[in-house]
């Protein structure tokens, strides 16, 4: 999984240092699609999440713009700055689709470093613990200790 994340991470800082913020969410997630197809990791596009609510299951009442090897979620935005409801909407989308790892691409950030949000399923939106910001998981020791990302 860690792998995975890292994999997108460092797809989003190619795509971002080579075209820059600026474009549509759906350049992006095209580019990454790109990416993602030419390192050989499978993904699914636009996969629908359904809501189970009061036992009733709510089909398409969420679709996620990617799930890396049905086991990370990415969230795609092209915009000035994340707002804490963008987090808490993923920490949802991770416990209603059961995925362990989400990520918040912001291709919009002046810088991609600045624009990636980590989070993990399980921990309460607004912990600081369940989500890391600009951080590479796949250098994580056992004590999850990280290293900076490079934009």
């Amino acid at each position: 999984m860690n792998q995975l994340s890292a994999g997108a991470v460092a797809a989003a800082i190619r795509i971002h240092q080579t075209v820059g913020p600026g474009l549509l969410e759906n350049a992006y997630l095209a580019c990454l699609c790109y990416e993602l197809t030419s390192a050989g990791l499978p993904y699914e596009l636009q996969k629908a999440i359904p809501l189970v609510y009061h036992g009733a299951r709510i089909d398409c009442a969420y679709r996620t713009d990617l799930v890396i090897a049905g086991q990370v979620l990415v969230e795609v935005k092209a915009l000035e700055a994340i707002a804490p409801i963008h987090c808490r909407q993923l920490h949802t989308y991770l416990r209603l689709g059961n995925y362990p790892v989400g990520l918040l691409l912001n291709f919009g950030a002046p810088t991609m470093k600045a624009g990636i949000r980590r989070i993990v399923n399980g921990y309460p939106a607004g912990s600081t613990q369940g989500e890391q910001t600009s951080r590479v998981d796949s250098s994580q020791d056992p004590r999850g200790n990280t290293e900076d990302l490079q934009d």
